[in-house]
């Protein structure tokens, strides 16, 4: 065991593993923030996929951290387990890197991976591994933070609970900040996308730094050697208990003070005393899972609520996926301010606010956020367009000539000047839907086409007897905030349009190209025809696009005959600024405070020598937990209204508090290291009389005299 240096009250070694946690935690969430994007932009995952392995990730990260403490408690001891699994951790980052390279297996160079599920078993590897590297080495490097102080630094060791904490979110903060805007960057090499290559390499390049630092501090480390497969005889000192118990379950056998105590006959008192430390404060965390099933969706279900809403915030714009850097903020402003100025405001005032205290108030504080989100999501509800169910069909007519026409339709007419449309998407029921075109000195057109029901049409008109209908594709709002492009060609011949890499290939005229979708900003398109002289002007560029917009261009001919760009709104921008989403931010990070880091430092505090990884190997299985009752009560519910599902959450927590805070009353706060010393007196005491029988002989002797 090294003799710790210390450097302002702490232990010189301490700081190289806030440092190692800082590029760790970077690592890990610049990667997870780009999770959930990856899925659907480059895999092409519906949001539900999307999701379900998401949170299924997640939960393997929060289930592998058993592996992580059985292997240090029992086999290689902290500081190897970190080692040794923090280089599976930087391999999984290399590879889930490899996994985002387009070209790796884009042959025919068009844009598009040939052999998607090549980059799907690349994903999911690289996935796996990371889980078994951050997972195993979760629960090691806070205990082993702990093991760094001396007895009477309790003070220190709690502060350094909040310190490591503040690094986790220091580190998440810039890489959720990092990481999206280098997702935007194009690269390539034969065709270029969004770069998720760099963005998934700067995270496996920091994972790589976290090792080293680590390494490097390896001489100051105090170092606790395994104590054999501590786990092993857990499980069987409990298994013993069990079955002896059921053994002696009749009256005349005398009841004892609690059910490990049917253990003794077999182990020692030490051993019995230790296991039930573990198991009072594991009965403890059957409620917490529920906390993080809700903390977790920031990542997933509060960031596709991003995706409806408005980026633009004062004179700053920001990306869906860059709303969880708020969490990361908050956390760097409220540890300290929380640490020095609410908790001894709170003693002052004469409160005991006890460790499990804060956590009730922390989960309280969570279920709030949830409500914020559903009010949240009924705002965003107000602003979105609606869509035809059912029977029904939708129709915006679009006169694309140089005459006044006039359509009528079941209970309307209306009527539209050269290059206009109509105001909004008219709705009919399919079965009882005709349509007639007439225009002045005409006679009326009536439409013949098979309209589809539960879709959207628009009738492109230039005169009575020349129209074309087109299906929109459009059943809902862009996704991911993206936005909607098409061309329609008002020329004579077909022409190809370029815009921001993407290819409108052969828009014949008369007609409506498909929709393509981009992200906000003003972007430049070019026109290819043949009927555009070298004279005329064919690059041009869109008015700025928001979020989740649609616009249609028709490309008319001016009367010089060089082409004219004409912009029609089909689906209006999100209008609800992503600012609302601060409250249930402040609130969810108000609660992770008070709940998260108290835990932390409560699963090292009440925990035993031997089994301080194991204890916190259950608190974050809590985590784990947590993730799979997203998938269950999302899959389960499948809720028509989003907000049903946050309000349904914020419910189910509210509940699970106050069993909590009932669990909590009847727990009795125990200092582990009092009760094993006093064990080590008892035993030395023990070997003493052993070794020396004829010391308690004199004492008697001398007594009697």
């Amino acid at each position: 065991m090294s003799v710790p240096k210390n450097c302002f009250g702490y232990p010189l070694s301490i700081f190289f593993i806030v440092v190692n946690e800082f590029c760790e935690r970077f690592s890990y969430y610049g990667m997870r923030a780009l999770l959930i994007l990856y899925f659907q932009r480059f895999l092409g995952w519906n949001d539900n996929l999307g999701t379900a392995i998401y949170h299924t990730f997640v939960a393997l990260c929060y289930l592998t951290p058993i592996l992580g403490a059985l292997i240090a408690d029992s086999w290689l001891g902290k500081f190897k387990t970190i080692v040794s699994l923090s280089i599976v951790y930087t391999i999984g980052q290399v590879v889930i890197a490899v996994s985002s390279i387009n070209d790796l297996t884009d042959f025919n160079h068009d844009g598009t991976p040939d052999s998607i599920s090549v980059h799907v078993a690349l994903s999911m590897i690289g996935l796996i591994l990371i889980a078994l590297g951050t997972g195993g080495i979760k629960p090691c490097v806070s205990a082993f933070g702990g093991d760094q102080f001396e007895e009477g630094q309790e003070k220190q060791r709690n502060r350094f609970f909040s310190i490591f904490y503040l690094a986790i979110n220091a580190g998440s903060l810039l890489s959720t900040i990092i990481t999206p805007m280098l997702r935007v960057q194009v690269c390539g090499i034969h065709s270029k996308q969004a770069c998720y290559p760099l963005a998934f390499g700067v995270p496996a390049a920091l994972m790589a730094v976290s090792l080293i630092v680590f390494v490097i501090g390896s001489g100051m480390y105090k170092k606790f050697k395994p104590q054999g497969n501590i786990m092993s005889k857990v499980a069987k000192c409990i298994g013993f208990a069990i079955k002896n118990r059921i053994r002696h379950r009749s009256k005349k056998f005398p009841k004892r003070e609690h059910w490990l105590d049917w253990a003794s006959e077999k182990y020692d008192e030490r051993l019995i005393s230790q296991i039930k430390m573990v198991t009072r404060v594991m009965f403890l965390y059957i409620p917490l899972p529920m906390f993080w099933a809700l903390f977790d969706q920031q990542g997933s279900r509060w960031t596709l609520q991003a995706t409806t809403m408005s980026g633009k915030i004062g004179i700053i714009e920001i990306q869906p996926d860059q709303m969880q850097t708020v969490n990361a903020i908050l956390i760097v402003i409220m540890v300290p301010i929380v640490d020095a100025v609410v908790y001894p405001l709170i003693a002052k005032c004469g409160l005991n606010f006890t460790s499990l205290k804060k956590m009730t108030v922390g989960m309280f504080l969570a279920s709030m956020a949830f409500v914020a989100a559903a009010i949240v999501q009924v705002e965003i509800d107000k602003t979105l367009p609606v869509f035809p169910k059912g029977n029904e069909v939708q129709i915006k007519a679009l006169n694309i000539g140089n005459n006044n026409m006039t359509m009528s339709f079941p209970g309307t007419t209306v009527t539209c000047g050269p290059m206009s449309q109509t105001k909004e998407f008219m709705t009919f029921n399919v079965d009882n839907l005709s349509v007639n075109i007439s225009s002045s000195g005409s006679p009326v057109a009536p439409v013949t086409h098979n309209f589809e029901s539960g879709h959207r049409h628009t009738l492109l008109v230039w005169a009575p007897n020349n129209y074309q209908v087109v299906k929109d594709g459009l059943n809902q709002k862009p996704e991911k905030g993206r936005n909607g492009i098409r061309f329609v060609n008002a020329f004579g011949q077909s022409f190809n349009v370029t815009m921001d890499g993407e290819v409108y290939n052969n828009v014949s005229s008369h007609n409506a190209s498909e929709y393509l979708f981009f992200s906000s900003g003003i972007k430049s398109f070019t026109i290819n025809s043949p009927e555009i002289s070298q004279q005329c002007a064919n690059e041009f560029k869109t008015s700025y696009l928001e979020f989740g917009s649609a616009f249609t261009y028709v490309i008319t001919r001016k009367s010089d005959g060089c082409p004219e760009p004409r912009a029609f709104e089909d689906i209006s921008p999100n209008t609800v600024s992503m600012a609302l989403q601060i409250p249930q931010y402040f609130l969810l990070t108000c609660g992770e405070v008070v709940f998260s880091v108290t835990g932390l430092e409560f699963s090292y505090s009440q925990a035993p020598s031997n089994m301080k990884s194991v204890l916190q190997a259950g608190w974050l299985l809590t985590v784990a937990v947590g993730n799979i009752i997203v998938l269950i009560v999302a899959g389960a519910g499948q809720f028509s209204e989003q907000w049903a599902e946050y309000v349904l959450f914020a419910a189910l927590l509210l509940v699970v508090c106050v069993i909590f805070a009932i669990m909590a009353r009847f727990y009795t706060y125990i200092n582990p290291a009092e009760i094993e010393a006093q064990f080590d007196k008892d035993d030395k005491k023990d070997y003493l009389e052993k070794s020396n029988p004829y010391t308690k002989l004199d004492s008697v002797s001398q007594t009697q005299m």
